[in-house]
């Protein structure tokens, strides 16, 4: 893998910028913007320090998230493969939920399959197959993303670095084996507030939900680590983003997965 190509001082930088971004929810320029070094690798490494930082506080790596899994996306951003970003336990949301926007910048909410792993997954040639013999089973989600980058103005480096602009995600507490499905035709509906605003399937996302797995597993083979059971991956959205505004509820029908809805406040609870 090559190295990413900005000094440490700049890995730093970066780092310190967006930790502060997130701390004082308010969005900053993006790298990309002033740093004409800043690129994949480099983002990868900032990422990892922001990892590190949240794990030195207390926080529990929990899973990981794929972005940028439709071709559509990849398109939209001049990429050719997806990305991902870390999942932690604050992250994490139960069905029904309400959501506090506080917590938030710019948020962003999209339904997603999520698999739990119940056996580790290590890089590389790692096949989809692989990825189903390791599922505990999938479940309904909602991810919640959110950008530490001024107006989401993200070019691929400014989203990696930002853990591929992650927010919350709120899981359905049905669970379903994966030897009970076919993960490419299971359709999704997204209600907001009732009305129906996007619809997708399980083939929008590299043809497979599980080749997204796949593909994650060998990607964290070039940095030397792997997925491990008890992990929560999400597999990437089914559909293009859709903006939240306070009071929105939201409602993700899966086909043979069942439902998952969440809603979000603009005060936080007392």
């Amino acid at each position: 893998m090559r190295m990413a190509s900005a000094t440490a001082e700049s890995i730093e930088r970066h780092a310190a910028a967006l930790w502060d971004a997130a701390a004082a929810r308010q969005p900053i320029e993006p790298p990309t913007a002033s740093d004409p070094d800043f690129d994949v690798p480099t983002a990868y490494a900032v990422q990892a320090q922001l990892t590190a930082r949240r794990i030195a506080q207390g926080g529990v790596v929990r899973g990981r998230k794929v972005g940028l899994t439709s071709a559509a996306m990849q398109r939209q951003l001049g990429v050719d493969e997806p990305d991902y970003g870390v999942l932690f336990d604050d992250m994490l949301v139960e069905d029904g939920d309400a959501i506090d926007l506080g917590r938030l910048l710019q948020p962003r909410v999209e339904g997603e399959i999520a698999f739990l792993l119940g056996a580790d997954l290590a890089g590389p040639g790692v096949s989809a197959a692989d990825v189903l013999r390791a599922s505990a089973g999938v479940c309904a989600s909602i991810e919640v993303i959110d950008s530490r980058v001024a107006d989401w103005r993200i070019a691929l480096p400014d989203t990696i670095a930002d853990n591929a602009s992650s927010g919350l995600v709120v899981t359905a507490g049905r669970l379903v084996p994966t030897t009970e499905l076919d993960l490419r035709l299971i359709g999704m509906a997204l209600s907001r507030n009732g009305e129906l605003v996007e619809t997708g399937a399980g083939a929008a996302v590299l043809g497979n939900p599980a080749r997204c797995v796949a593909w994650l597993a060998n990607k964290l083979a070039t940095f030397g680590e792997r997925l491990h059971a008890g992990d929560l991956v999400l597999a990437g959205a089914l559909h293009r983003a859709v903006e939240v505004a306070p009071g929105d509820v939201f409602r993700a029908e899966f086909s043979r997965l069942g439902a998952v809805t969440t809603s979000f406040t603009a005060e936080e609870a007392a």
